[in-house]
């Protein structure tokens, strides 16, 4: 029996698994674009040197435009949080970093997972489908006529091997899509990670370079003082 005509004449048992196949590819095309395309900001090293140097020079809302020019970016929203938070105590920035870490994690990883998910369910139809094949193949051996036993029970199997087949067939690329989409994933979630400790650690650097400014003015001003005196 061919693959073509197993379909044709168990169309019942391939449907489902047919049907687990149109969602996989529809979520790894999804999934491949966003993450390769949509997401990732292709130059976060000039977008950080451009930030830096803003932030450095008080230029705040500027390094605000700069952010939100980028606003589909998970990368960029995180930094416009944590620069809006700029004026607040330090624990206030890093609670604003996580909650947009986790808004950004949650976009990355969103329906991955589904792709394990399909398949082990596209395996498990697989097997259904020979366990089925299998049962309808001795039934019809056994009320057969000799002559036809041996043809019946062929066909049978074969049934039961395509109904494997078709079940792996999918699940194997499900399961490579959804190792590269995840690893992926992790990579753009630790390259995320390392943006908010970068964008802390500017702030954090702003803001004690401004109370040096500060005290070294401080300084001075005394120094003139006693010197008039």
């Amino acid at each position: 029996m061919g693959f073509l005509e197993f379909l044709k004449h168990n169309f019942m048992h391939a449907f489902p698994i047919l049907v687990c196949a149109g969602f996989a590819i529809a979520i790894v095309i999804e999934r491949w674009q966003a993450l390769y395309n949509v997401l990732p900001l292709k130059d976060s090293k000039s977008f950080f040197d451009r930030i830096n140097d803003l932030i450095l020079s008080g230029r705040t809302y500027e390094a605000l435009g700069a952010c939100d020019s980028l606003a589909d970016k998970p990368l960029s929203r995180i930094v416009k949080v944590a620069l809006q938070r700029a004026h607040l105590p330090d624990e206030s920035i890093q609670s604003g970093i996580e909650m947009a870490m986790g808004d950004a994690v949650a976009q990355i990883t969103k329906r991955t997972t589904f792709l394990a998910t399909l398949a082990n369910v596209t395996t498990l139809l697989g097997l259904f489908g020979t366990i089925a094949g299998l049962i309808a193949s001795f039934e019809a051996v056994g009320a057969a006529d000799p002559q036809q036993k041996s043809a019946l029970l062929a066909a049978g199997i074969a049934t039961a091997m395509n109904a494997t087949m078709l079940g792996l067939a999918v699940a194997i690329p499900c399961m490579i899509a959804f190792s590269v989409l995840t690893n992926r994933a992790n990579r753009m979630i630790a390259e995320l990670e390392e943006a908010a400790v970068r964008t802390m650690d500017l702030l954090k650097l702003r803001y004690y370079g401004d109370e040096a400014k500060q005290q070294t003015t401080n300084n001075v001003t005394s120094i003139n003082e006693k010197k008039a005196a």
